[in-house]
């Protein structure tokens, strides 16, 4: 046995001397929202798969249509990397006895790694000396490799609804109907999902002739592919819609209504795009806008266009086929009656719609289920009244505040009814604009219409925000009351779980407070909201019972600083610092920004790391040495620097409180910098720890009152420096 060296990585492949990987998946047609995530499931499983399997490899792409899912890898490893594979056995007291000689131990461990005794290595280790068994595992061919870790790929793709087809019992997104394996020139023959990879793939089902395309690599497979009527990457599609869609704009002097995810839907739900402009009757322009365009995309995936003179929509829509036949016209025909249908139904619900006004429909909300554990959406309106009252009269900014106020109650009591109407219940993503269009019908004040129609901004982490104070102050309530219901009977977010979006309803408080600069005390408001809840009759957990008030603000906290660290790139620690003393009072989230603003822009200043060591000095020194809370005694300092630190304290504290109750936070952390040099001097010339006890307490006073400046802003111990 040996006394063994350092562990040795892993031994390089150059990619240099590699060769071409081309894997795909043949299938029925995908829903197109799965191809783009499952194009990135794909690529991250194949690398985390070459790497485990010490394959090394050049660029890996991956591609997706409606029809296939391809893996493309240039420079792939002929041969696994070799590595050295180390098993930790008895230790050396245990496997060599007094005379070296190997014990049944050590001879068993051997035995169990296939090796013979005299080849265990000595390791030191932490825990002392240990033997070791090493072995060499030689890399083995990349095909033999591949033929195990291919199928596997194919097995470890999720979906949000998967399919079983056939006796191998192998869940996919549709059915899988042939695959192509090719490495080097050759063919793999591996078997997945119950069939056996060849060199055939297949063509568009109705461009394409239906004869199988033989493949040799990835440049045959994508000509030849094209040849066919598949432009296998997505990118070439992107490409190709956007430039019909220009020239389509072009030709009809109309403007592109742009909208990504429409985009989105147009790429992955064809795999050779052709758009078409069709046209419905000008009556139907006579409905609202978003009732329009959300009947041209989300029944059929339609873009709307504006006229480019007036800017209004006009009556055109642009749709993109998976097809390009010599004679377009049945196409668009078809497409037109199909949207002549919905527009229809639209019209007839929205005349119908505005037979009832919103405020007969309120009573009914009684009958509408907001969640099982939390009533109904008539009693999440009451809540929402009372709510938006207590806000709106914390941030008018009018000149007649009850007239405010009152239209705040009036939106919030007919926020919901909207959900009532046919065009929602056709369309549940125009609740709030729909609620706002028939307010404005029913004569309801402008305040009022705003707020219903802005109820739900935004409708994204990133999205837009309010325009109207009322629909701010709507939007603010009515998901403080969202969460403040769901914490109290215990559905909180866990992990990457959030079924409720409580999370994005948290980040949007954050984002309307700080973004529209509203002064208010945001802890009184969840409490409210909390109040509320429990005042309807909502059950809650024991445990929310106990501790959902600290919880709620703990998970507004938590957001906030996701917002820190994303929009202003805020350190952890300065937001720990300035956010755990502020976890416990009022929560003005403005004044909580402008304090982490302060404390960031002052720890880039040379004299802030050394001064936050001084102050974590003193307040170590204060716990340890167990203060007596007695107050300084400026008749009993000995030394110079004690009195000079002293005086520094009383010469700042006026200016730093001055600053702190005007909210010039960098003007007080100023002030605490200039502390610096009487805090170095008090610590050099200094003894703290003297057998004097009246005098040990009275230089712990003045420590405290050291370390009472620093607090008083924020938790400076929270704060990573240098040497601190």
């Amino acid at each position: 046995m040996t006394r063994g060296k350092a562990p040795r990585s892993l031994s390089k492949v150059s990619s240099a001397s590699g060769a071409e990987l081309l894997f795909e998946i043949g299938v029925e047609e995908l829903p197109y929202q799965v191809i783009a995530p499952t194009m990135s499931g794909l690529k991250e499983a194949a690398v985390r798969l070459l790497e485990e399997a010490r394959l090394t490899s050049g660029s890996v792409n991956v591609y997706g249509t409606p029809r296939r899912l391809t893996l493309v890898i240039s420079g792939l490893a002929l041969r696994q990397a070799s590595a050295k594979k180390e098993v930790m056995g008895p230790s050396k007291a245990v496997g060599i006895d007094s005379q070296g000689q190997p014990t049944k131990a050590a001879i068993g461990f051997a035995a169990g790694q296939g090796l013979s005794v005299d080849r265990l290595e000595v390791r030191r280790t932490a825990k002392g000396d240990y033997l070791f068994a090493v072995k060499e595992e030689v890399g083995r061919p990349a095909q033999a490799v591949l033929l195990e870790l291919l199928p596997q790929l194919v097995g470890k793709l999720s979906f949000p609804k998967a399919m079983k087809w056939n006796e191998t019992a192998t869940r996919f997104a549709r059915p899988v109907r042939w695959l192509v394996a090719w490495f080097n020139k050759a063919l793999l023959p591996i078997e997945a999902a119950g069939i056996r990879a060849g060199d055939r793939t297949y063509g568009h089902r109705v461009i394409g002739q239906r004869k199988p395309l033989v493949v040799r690599n990835y440049e045959s497979y994508r000509s030849g592919l094209k040849r066919a009527g598949v432009l296998v990457d997505p990118a070439d599609r992107r490409q190709v819609i956007e430039q019909q869609l220009r020239q389509i704009c072009s030709r009809a002097a109309v403007e592109l209504n742009a909208d990504e995810s429409l985009m989105d839907q147009a790429v992955f739900t064809t795999e050779w795009p052709c758009a078409l402009l069709g046209s419905f009757k000008s009556e139907y322009l006579s409905l609202p806008e978003e009732i329009l365009m959300t009947s041209m995309k989300e029944h059929q995936g339609f873009f709307s266009v504006r006229d480019r003179t007036t800017g209004k929509l006009a009556p055109h829509f642009i749709a993109v086929a998976n097809n390009q036949p010599k004679d377009m016209s049945l196409i668009r025909a078809g497409n037109e009656r199909v949207l002549a249908a919905r527009l229809a139904d639209a019209k007839f619900f929205f005349d119908e719609d505005r037979r009832t006004r919103l405020e007969d429909r309120v009573k009914k909300l009684s009958g509408v289920t907001f969640h099982h554990k939390l009533g109904t959406m008539g009693q999440k309106a009451e809540r929402l009244v009372k709510l938006v009252s207590l806000i709106a009269a914390g941030v008018d900014r009018g000149s007649d505040g009850q007239t405010f106020v009152s239209a705040c109650r009036r939106a919030a009591h007919l926020s919901k009814a909207d959900l009532l109407t046919g065009i929602v219940g056709e369309f549940p993503e125009l609740q709030g604009i729909m609620g706002g269009e028939y307010a404005k019908h029913d004569g309801e004040p402008e305040a009022v219409n705003q707020a219903i129609r802005e109820q739900y901004l935004p409708k994204a982490l990133e999205g837009e925000l309010p325009h109207s104070l009322s629909g701010l102050v709507l939007s603010l309530a009515d998901r403080l009351d969202t969460i403040a219901a769901f914490f109290h009977v215990g559905m909180i977010p866990t992990g990457s779980e959030d079924p409720f979006a409580l999370r994005r309803h948290a980040t949007a408080i954050v984002r309307i407070v700080l973004e529209k600069e509203l002064r208010l005390d945001l802890r009184k408001y969840l409490d409210h909201a909390r109040t509320l809840i429990v005042d309807c009759g909502v059950k809650g957990t024991p445990d929310s019972e106990e501790h959902g008030s600290r919880r709620v603000t703990d998970f507004v906290f938590e957001r906030l600083r996701h917002y820190g660290r994303t929009v202003h790139a805020f350190r952890d620690d300065v937001m720990d610092a300035v956010l755990r003393p502020a976890s416990a009072g009022p929560i003005d989230l403005l004044d909580l920004l402008s304090k982490l603003k302060a404390v960031q822009g002052v720890t880039a200043k040379p004299d802030f790391d050394p001064l936050i060591v001084g102050f974590k000095r003193a307040s170590r020194i204060i716990e340890k040495e167990q203060w007596d809370r007695k107050p300084v005694d400026a008749g009993m300092f000995k030394e110079a620097a004690e009195q000079e630190l002293h005086r520094q304290i009383r010469a700042c504290q006026q200016d730093f409180e001055q600053h702190m109750a005007e909210g010039c936070y960098d003007r007080a952390l100023n002030v605490l910098v200039r502390l610096k040099p009487a805090i170095d001097a008090f610590f050099e010339g200094v003894m703290v720890n003297v057998d004097d006890a009246a005098l040990r307490s009275n230089r712990l006073s003045l420590l405290k009152e050291v370390s009472d400046c620093f607090t008083s802003f924020a938790d400076f111990s929270r704060i990573v420096v240098q040497g601190g």
